[in-house]
């Protein structure tokens, strides 16, 4: 069974975030730090080498032999855009989704240009239900 690369580590998220070369996805990623800090209430933590992740649980795939860990939710400033772990594939976030502005998603990712593009408070709320109900599915507190 191979292992996953992607894990918690001690990295600087600050430090990260200023690698960013485009400065305006550098200042969407401290303010989405910000952002995902406040309603999650957990210290943001690197996972892999450019994953900013919240809380974590642990899983196992129903289809192979992979299992590990995976942050509740967090983001990662791409080259083409800001990746959100926001899980829409849950199905509750689908009105919101609606009313975010310009977005695409995939199973358990959103992905925005900027933070200009969007509601901003429609995000925190697409944040907060995603982190609440993934706590709940994956019986963390």
């Amino acid at each position: 069974m191979t292992e996953l690369k992607t894990k918690v580590n001690d990295a600087s998220v600050k430090d990260f975030i200023n690698t960013v070369k485009d400065e305006q996805m550098k200042k969407d990623s401290l303010e989405l730090l910000k952002i995902f800090e406040s309603i999650t209430k957990v210290k943001a933590k690197m996972w892999g080498s450019s994953i900013i992740g919240f809380g974590q649980y642990h899983y196992k795939s129903e289809r192979s032999r992979q299992e590990g860990d995976w942050p509740l939710t967090g983001f990662s400033p791409r080259k083409d855009n800001l990746t959100l772990y926001v899980m829409p594939s849950f199905g509750v976030l689908d009105d919101l989704l609606k009313k975010l502005g310009k977005n695409k998603t995939s199973v358990g990712c959103l992905y925005v240009k900027r933070l200009s593009d969007i509601n901003i408070d429609v995000l925190k709320e697409i944040i907060k239900v995603s982190f609440e109900e993934a706590k709940r599915r994956f019986n963390n507190s």
